[in-house]
This record gives structure tokens, sequence and C-alpha cells, in this order.
């Protein structure tokens, strides 16, 4: 597992050990979350982990009315992890909600280990698979305005720096320094950020007149295989949380109808709020698009909820009234879920017939404008993929029509 250092120079990712990191996991249930949510949120946070290649050996959950201000968890918790952790061997411990820098000292201090929580996972996570300039820029970003109310944390010595001509007096402790340093950092990679999506605005103007679409949705639901299939390009897709983090644009022409496609990062619960502020250039391929491609993995235990997640995402970045094609995907993995191999095939006919209608209806009432339509389909395994296509190419064509209503296409 890569792990992040800080120094007075710069932030680093160290990713020469090979071996898998031994790590517990902890939920706190409180507010209105019941243990079942806390449970699926823990599923989702060891497969964080195993994405970032560690290896889960527990997992710890605590109700409280709300969190402990010095422990998160209370005591009794916290020694019962710090017991489980020095027996165990265990090399990190990793909550699975943001904890305060004053929070991870005293844990730290307790347990001996690293203690991470779902933010700083999710970043390490961004930090190996940005490919891209703009990528590792803004992961950069991200890494040090997280890191930078934690720096006091990462120092065992705070001595006063050596004075001498001109420096005398009061001094200044060595953590301030690297605040500073810190600090201009963040105004340095804001900078380059900006320069970045200048050029990308010019690149996006250039693209001429063409449709965009664009692949949204939660991560790891196969919107790379989608795009893969319908352009025949070759976008990393692999059953890992976040493997495309840099948007991908390919020009398609389908029926000799040209538009833009694109593959943006994708969505997930508790998404540090850095990241979104350092991601929302990447997707402004979501903003400026035509046509939302909305990919849901329909074999999901609560792709409801991940739904919500990606529509209160695009309703923060102000493109949720788009015209959107929900695409339910993993339909052949919905069924091997679902249904026993005892039911009768006209019975599973009948119920994923009452699926479709249920969540067409639901999606068309959801969307603020009603312009959204809804397709099944395994990308897997290309089911109903050309009524997907023929969706995709028919509504691409309906938006050139209302663009250009006087120029004549010839399709």
């Amino acid at each position: 597992m890569a792990i992040l250092r800080y120094d007075s120079h710069q932030f680093e990712i160290d990713t020469t050990s090979s071996e898998k990191e031994k790590v517990v996991l902890v939920g706190l249930i409180h507010g209105q979350q019941s243990e079942e949510q806390i449970e699926e949120y823990l599923d989702e946070l060891e497969f964080l982990a195993e994405t970032a290649g560690a290896e889960t050996h527990k997992r710890f959950t605590q109700k409280l009315k709300h969190p402990d201000t010095r422990y998160f968890v209370g005591k009794g918790k916290m020694e019962e992890i710090r017991d489980y952790v020095e027996v165990k061997e265990i090399d990190m411990v990793i909550f699975d909600d943001e904890i305060s820098p004053s929070q991870q000292r005293n844990l730290e201090e307790e347990f001996r280990v690293k203690v991470l929580d779902r933010s700083m996972l999710i970043l390490d996570i961004f930090a190996t698979r940005a490919q891209t300039n703009q990528a590792k820029t803004q992961v950069e970003l991200a890494q040090t305005q997280y890191l930078l109310p934690r720096l006091r944390g990462m120092w065992t010595h705070l001595d006063r720096v050596k004075g001498g001509i001109g420096m005398r007096g009061a001094g200044e402790k060595e953590i301030e320094t690297d605040r500073r340093i810190a600090q201009k950092k963040i105004s340095r990679l804001k900078a380059e950020l900006a320069k970045i999506d200048q050029q990308n605005f010019q690149r996006r103007k250039n693209r001429g007149e063409m449709i965009r679409a664009a692949l949204v949705g939660y991560t790891n639901v196969g919107k790379s295989t989608i795009m893969n299939a319908l352009s025949k390009s070759e976008v990393l897709a692999e059953n890992k949380l976040f493997a495309t983090l840099d948007t991908t644009v390919r020009k398609m022409v389908i029926d000799r109808v040209p538009f833009l496609l694109s593959d943006t990062v994708g969505f997930i619960r508790k998404l540090p709020t850095h990241l979104i502020e350092s991601f929302k250039s990447t997707l402004a391929e979501s903003i400026e698009s035509d046509l939302l491609i909305h990919v849901v993995d329909a074999s999901h235990p609560n792709f409801e909820d991940q739904i919500h997640v990606v529509n209160e995402t695009l309703r923060d970045l102000g493109v949720f009234d788009k015209p959107t094609l929900m695409v339910f995907n993993k339909m052949d993995a919905y069924r091997s879920y679902y249904f026993d191999e005892l039911v009768p095939d006209d019975v599973k006919v009948g119920l994923l017939k009452e699926f479709e209608q249920q969540w067409t209806e639901r999606s068309k009432a959801n969307h603020p404008t009603g312009d959204c339509d809804s397709i099944f389909i395994s990308a897997i395994h290309k089911e109903n993929f050309d009524v997907f296509r023929n969706s995709v190419i028919s509504r691409v064509k309906d938006l050139y029509q209302v663009r250009y209503p006087y120029r004549t296409w010839f399709w």
C-alpha cells in the first residue's frame, strides 16, 4: 500500500513495499444510521482497502450518540482495538468516517500504528491511480490541503529553528515553517491547475460543434467497460474502485453520426471535500456535456443509495437537469444474485419486467424535467447492447436537431 509522508520539502508516495499491510476497520453507528447501513459502508471500506493493497483482518463497530471527542470511539472500544492490534501485529487502523487531527494523534499514540480515515485512504488510491499531469496535480493539492492541519502530529521534535544574525529573538517552531511551506505549495498547485484548466477549456472549444455525451455513475459500475464496447478503445476496466481516474474522451461515429463520449471518474459516498473541489475541473466534461449516461450497477444490493449519491453530486455540479439515459448495467449478475435456479423461467421474466417498469417510471419521475429514459443491459456480455447503442444515437440525433434546426444532416 502506498504510504503518504511529509517533510519540509515535498509530499511523496512510497510504493516500494509489495507486501499487503494488515488492517482493521472501525465504523461508528450514530445519528439515524442502522447496523445494516454501517455493515454496507464497511463492505465498501474493505473494498477500498483491498484496492489500495491492504488485507482486512477484523471489523469493529460501536453505537454512540455522537463521536467521542478524544478517540472518536469510546475509551473501552479503543482499548479493545488497541489490544487486538498489539496481539495480531496489525499495521494500520482505518476509520470509516473522517477523524480530526487531534483524534488521529491520540489514536496513534494508543495504537502505535498508522491511523487513517476513509478520506486519507481514498486520497492514497487516487495518488497511485493518477496518470496525467492534471490528475497528479489535483491529487497533490487535495493531499496537501488534507495534511495541512495534521502537520503537528507528524513531528516528534518541535525545536526552535536555529537563530543566527537576523534570526534572533523569539524565533519560530519548525511546524510553523512547514505550515508556511505547505500553504505556498497549495497556492502553487492551484495556479498550475488554473493553467491546466485554461488549456483544457481551449481544447474543448476546438472540438467543434459535436454533441457531447458523458458517462457518469458510482465507482465500479462498468462505465469503462461500456466505453470500451462503444468506442473499441482500451480504457482500463477492472473490478476495483476508481480504476479510471483521468477523464477519457473519444470521438464516436455510429451510423454515420459523430459525437464525443467521455468516461469520468466515479463517485462514492463520503468523498473527501478536498477531492471534490480539486476534481471539479475533471468533472467539467459532465458539466459541458449535452447528454448524461448515468450507469448503475443493478446487481449491487444498495444500488438505490448509489443512484442517490450520484444524483446529489450532479445536482451540486448544476447538471442534474440535463437529458439523461439511465443504464442499468450488470443485469446478468442481477439475475444470478436474486433468482434461484428453481424459480420457473416465466416467473423470472415477469419479475424482470416488473423491475424494469418500476425503475423506468421512478427514474423519469425523479428527473427534474422528466427527460430520462432507462435501458437494462450487461455490458460485459453485450446483452441488450444494440438497444442501448440505438438509444444513444437516437438521443444524439435529437440533440443535433434541437441545436441546429435549420441545418441539413446527412446521416
